[in-house]
């Protein structure tokens, strides 16, 4: 499979496309809405999230609620747009309708795509830039994300994120029994936590930081249960999936870290508080006695829960901004503010879980793929017939 995603953060709408998807697979809109909704909440999110009620238009690729097999496209309106029309139009403007438009932006902020984007592409105007480098493009994503999921539950695997620090508070609750008691606890959580007693001390450090006019950063895992072996492939540095799933994660904005399974940790352990001890059961097949590893070794799936960590940094809009430089002037000034969140770590789990689904549905459907989905079945019980017997 792949997929594209379209659209500016104040536009009509973003726009995702994905091109592979086998046909006979229940899909409706209400599967996407669902994860659009759960993006959208979280402690400590701005006033964007009160404008926008996220919900997918789906038009083509699917039909009386299962896919046909052609490219589905998927749609989700900005409803702020109604206040952009005449800054973001896509028309040419006169030069009378041009002294209503906003003055262009030429004050880069720090942390963000705006200067390097401008360097790159030639924008005097860096609006040209924020619009697309916006984490609004994470709804397409996700959207994108949730349809991976539904295609992996056709053959029991579940994907759930939850969060496991904001700030300087950890969790508790390091990892949780199973995807499906993830998803159960932390839709009750605002901040997408499975430890209550964190939870308060994350959302106090949440309010600490925006009474500051500063954001606030944090950690995520994503858990995916019932992944069969041999997904991915040794045999190429690009077939990796632990691999492809990294790059998937820091490709979220604001993500600048990824571990598999402990991680860093490993790197401070001798081996053999590190590997995990291979066992047989005559039922099960081949199982690990332990998951440090995450769930791969060789850059292939060992059939044990995939575990991903992805950390993100604070959001750089700051109501205490930061030095930077006027491209126009050269001038030193202070960071311009802007409408955002204080701290998105919840909703960023909810992003870096749809980001994995999709990278194991992708590789489930190289190894098993055919055009339709009573095939796939077919081969994947084969495969697991096999794997249990080998």
């Amino acid at each position: 499979m792949r997929f594209l995603t379209a659209g500016e953060s104040h536009g009509p709408e973003l726009t995702a496309i994905i091109e592979g998807v086998p046909s006979q697979i229940p899909l409706t809109k209400e599967d996407i809405n669902e994860h659009l909704a759960r993006r959208q909440k979280g402690y400590g999110r701005g006033r964007r999230m009160q404008i926008e009620t996220d919900q997918v238009t789906i038009t083509s690729g699917v039909r009386h609620g299962k896919t046909t097999g052609a490219p589905i496209t998927l749609h989700i309106e900005n409803k702020d747009w109604k206040h952009w029309q005449k800054v973001m139009g896509p028309e040419p403007i006169s030069e009378e309708e041009e002294k209503d438009v906003k003055r262009q932006i030429a004050r880069p902020r720090p942390g963000h795509a705006d200067l390097n984007g401008a360097l790159k592409y030639r924008h005097r105007d860096m609006r040209n830039v924020l619009e697309r480098s916006s984490a609004r493009e994470t709804t397409a994503r996700v959207a994108v994300g949730a349809v991976a999921q539904v295609i992996l539950r056709q053959f029991g695997i579940d994907v759930a994120g939850h969060v496991l620090e904001i700030g300087n508070i950890k969790s508790s609750v390091e990892s949780a029994d199973s995807a499906a008691s993830i998803k159960e606890k932390t839709e009750q959580s605002e901040v997408r936590c499975l430890d209550t007693n964190a939870e308060e001390k994350m959302k106090q450090a949440i309010d600490d930081a925006k009474k500051d006019g500063d954001s606030i950063g944090g950690v995520v895992e994503v858990l995916a249960d019932h992944v069969p072996p041999g997904l991915g492939s040794h045999v190429h540095y690009d077939r990796k999936l632990d691999a492809k799933i990294a790059q998937a994660v820091l490709s979220i904005n604001a993500f600048k870290g990824v571990e598999i399974g402990i991680g860093f940790e490993a790197a401070r352990l001798n081996g053999s508080r590190v590997h995990d001890e291979i066992a047989y059961d005559e039922a099960a097949g081949y199982y690990r006695k332990s998951n440090r590893l995450g769930g791969f070794e060789g850059g292939m799936t060992t059939g044990m829960p995939v575990v991903v960590h992805g950390a993100m940094k604070p959001i750089p809009t700051l109501y205490k901004p930061l030095q930077s430089v006027d491209i126009e002037t050269k001038e030193p000034f202070s960071a311009s503010i802007e409408r955002s969140d204080c701290c998105a770590v919840p909703a960023a789990a909810v992003v870096c879980e749809a980001a994995v689904a999709w990278e194991i549905a992708n590789e489930f459907l190289e190894k098993f793929g055919a055009d339709t989905l009573p095939d796939i079945k077919k081969h994947y019980e084969m495969y697991l017939d096999e794997v249990r017997s080998f």
